[in-house]
């Protein structure tokens, strides 16, 4: 009896140390990298973006576990002299909010996109997805077609996997209490000792970049919700059971970008099988090139992003 005693207030201090580890990175985390946009509440949450220059409008979706620092790093400074960029956090990641799990699929996130737009008058944008930002985008395109001019899908996930990235793994934890349980106590240690082998398997075959943390806001992913959004966000992998098969019936103009060399996606099973479905989507592939294109890649993305611009019919800013 005395030996259990004192392993549940051994395990008791052990968590609590955790949670207590976890509430000082996550502040030292959100202080880094503060809010640096706007908020729009909607419906079942909040959208918070950026947007800089002026012209046709461009909406960009970061993927995984992302922010909006993932454009900003270095594509929209290429293209804010001809096109108003704007890059959202997606629900639930960055500084956006969504109000429970269930808003993590992709339907839901969509609505809430097309409502954002909505209620900031941003209209028909050209709309630009990278990794599961591109099936975001995807469902944008299939299911509100009048809202968006094109799309400009980089390294697109498009179809279920048959199995998570080992990379990914330690975020298939089911249900949102052991996801919050979890968040709050082992994931941000954790997460912070595996930094530098998870970016490493993100961006290979090329480097991280040294910056990567507070420039792309890589560091917000060092927080309970940095854990619980992408976590849910696996869910994606069903709706793709249910939504790709219907890929065929996108008629909004564009491209997929992909790196040859990606570790994360297969650019022939994602991205060539998604050009094959829809007749107005064409393929670049980049030699040597990873998953992390808009942060190692920026000039081929802007470039890639212009000309599905000009496919849309984007007229560009004088």
């Amino acid at each position: 009896m005395a030996f259990a005693v004192a392993l549940l207030l051994t395990l008791a201090v052990f968590v609590g140390l955790m949670m207590w580890r976890t509430r000082r990175i996550a502040a030292q985390a959100e202080a880094a990298v503060p809010r640096a946009g706007r908020y729009t509440p909607v419906n079942d949450g909040g959208i918070h973006w950026v947007e800089d220059g002026e012209g046709p409008p461009i909406l960009m979706l970061h993927g995984l576990g992302g922010t909006l620092g993932h454009f900003t790093y270095g594509v929209t400074p290429l293209l804010k002299d001809r096109y108003r960029c704007i890059a959202i956090d997606r629900p639930g990641c960055g500084w956006s909010e969504r109000d429970t799990d269930d808003f993590a699929h992709l339907t839901h996130q969509a609505r809430m996109i097309v409502e954002f737009m909505k209620r900031e008058g941003i209209s028909r944008p050209l709309v630009v997805g990278h990794s599961l930002g591109g099936a975001l985008a995807l469902v944008l395109a299939l299911r509100h077609p009048e809202e968006i001019s094109g799309l400009a899908l980089i390294a697109p996930l498009a179809y279920p996997q048959p199995e998570i990235p080992p990379v990914f793994r330690g975020l298939a934890v089911r249900g949102p209490l052991m996801r919050r349980i979890v968040g709050a106590t082992f994931a941000v240690p954790m997460a912070v000792r595996m930094a530098p082998r998870t970016l490493a398997a993100i961006f290979a075959p090329e480097p991280a970049p040294e910056d990567f943390a507070l420039r792309a806001g890589g560091l917000l992913g060092l927080r309970p919700k940095g854990f619980v959004a992408p976590s849910a966000d696996l869910t994606v992998n069903s709706d793709l059971n249910e939504i790709a098969e219907d890929w065929g019936s996108i008629t909004a103009p564009g491209g997929v970008l992909y790196g040859e060399a990606d570790a994360i996606l297969d650019p022939q099973a994602q991205g060539a099988a998604l050009v094959a479905r829809v007749p107005r989507l064409s393929l670049d592939l980049l030699e040597g090139r990873g998953h992390m294109l808009p942060i190692t890649a920026p000039r081929e993305t802007a470039e890639f992003i212009a000309r599905m611009a000009d496919r849309a019919g984007l007229a560009r800013a004088a």
